[in-house]
């Protein structure tokens, strides 16, 4: 019988451990794999938080993160810490996800050692190496790196093909959130956190987030000040803004009038999804609530100039911009006349997992290829 093959799952912020958790523990139900979960603590007051959600914890926890820490100093952080923990133990692949410094830091420290990556949410462009920034690059960068292309989506396979990708290396998995949502709302609800506490219920709400490191400065502030003139017009939506680590982000949002708005601390993400399926739309610069709001039958705004996720654009979502007029326009009218649309989740159907566990056998050898995923 053939010895297990051992897999690194590396994972920093919030969002790549809840997408990356359902294939962990996927990969841990199957005898073929033996995995090792290491955190480098790019956000470390969320990342713990969302492994406990799924009944995980880091095997091993770098702990790079520093107050102040500029992004070429987490790089080359992340590069080191992985780096010394190959070196440690040499698995027989790194699975990375997204396209955060974390990611791109462990796949080039396999790169560098000649360890093959497997890169989950390969494939996704913007075409805009400034917007969202870093991400943009890292992704870009990570999937020059990887031996396995795990592309959520169809068209996102088509963006590979189109860059020279070897087409053996692409496996359409569906995106792994929509494994990690289900599970979370199958879940019976419990007490909301003080902060999401007496909310109205007959009152229409409306979620927002911004903390896109592009967007910080003037960007954000003219988001903001849209926000309180579309509030200030719909005032019947009570809006609810959760918070990012980042002072920059959470600076603008000081002062803003408690009749109209509900600013709370980050949400763990049990919470943050039984928040969202109360809400009549959301108004995000986020990614994943790009492609959450869909199984809850959610619209949403996405308050950026460019996506990488036009798959839920049209009957899901709408692309408003960051110029504050038209955001303002487009709040306002979502608040007006909040739509609920209907059909399947372009990003997924709760069995990506299941098909990156196939995805790792067929490439290591060891099953047959699995059917793409196809909305």
């Amino acid at each position: 019988m053939s010895r297990p093959l051992e897999v690194l799952a590396v994972v920093g912020t919030r969002p790549e451990a809840i997408k990356t958790a359902p294939v962990v523990r996927a990969l841990r139900a199957d005898p073929a794999f033996r995995v090792r979960l290491l955190a480098t603590g790019q956000h470390r007051e969320l990342l713990s938080g969302a492994l406990a959600s799924f009944g995980l914890r880091p095997d091993r926890d770098l702990r790079l993160m520093r107050p102040g820490q500029s992004l070429n100093a987490l790089l080359a952080a992340v590069v080191a810490g992985v780096d010394a923990e190959l070196r440690r133990r040499t698995p027989g692949l790194v699975l990375v996800q997204g396209d955060t410094t974390s990611a791109l830091g462990a796949a080039l420290a396999a790169f560098h050692r000649g360890v093959p990556v497997a890169h989950l949410e390969a494939g996704l462009r913007s075409g805009d190496l400034t917007a969202p920034f870093p991400e943009e690059f890292n992704r870009v960068a990570v999937d020059r790196l990887a031996s396995l292309l795990l592309a959520p989506t169809p068209p996102a396979k088509r963006r590979l093909l189109a860059e020279g990708a070897d087409p053996r290396a692409i496996y359409v998995t569906g995106n792994t959130v929509v494994d990690a949502l289900r599970e979370i709302a199958a879940r019976p609800g419990g007490a909301p956190p003080p902060s999401l506490d007496g909310l109205p219920a007959g009152r229409p709400l409306a979620v927002v987030t911004l903390h896109r490191r592009e967007s910080h400065g003037a960007v954000l502030r003219g988001l903001v000040g849209a926000l309180k003139r579309a509030a200030a017009r719909r005032p019947g939506v009570l809006w609810i803004i959760p918070t990012h680590p980042n002072p920059a982000a959470r600076a603008p949002l000081t002062g803003l009038p408690r009749g109209h708005f509900r600013v709370v601390p980050p949400l763990a993400y049990p919470d943050f999804l039984r928040l969202l399926s109360r809400c009549a739309f959301a108004a995000t610069d986020s990614g994943g609530i790009q492609e959450e709001a869909p199984s809850l039958g959610l619209p949403y705004l996405v308050l950026r100039r460019t996506t990488e996720r036009p798959e839920g654009l049209g009957r899901w979502g709408t692309l408003v911009g960051v110029e504050p007029a038209a955001v303002e326009r487009a709040l306002v009218r979502a608040a007006s006349a909040p739509r609920r649309p209907r059909g399947a989740n372009p990003f997924g159907d709760g069995k990506s997992a299941a098909r990156v566990a196939a995805a790792l056998k067929h490439w290591a050898g060891r099953g047959p290829r699995p059917r793409d995923f196809s909305a």
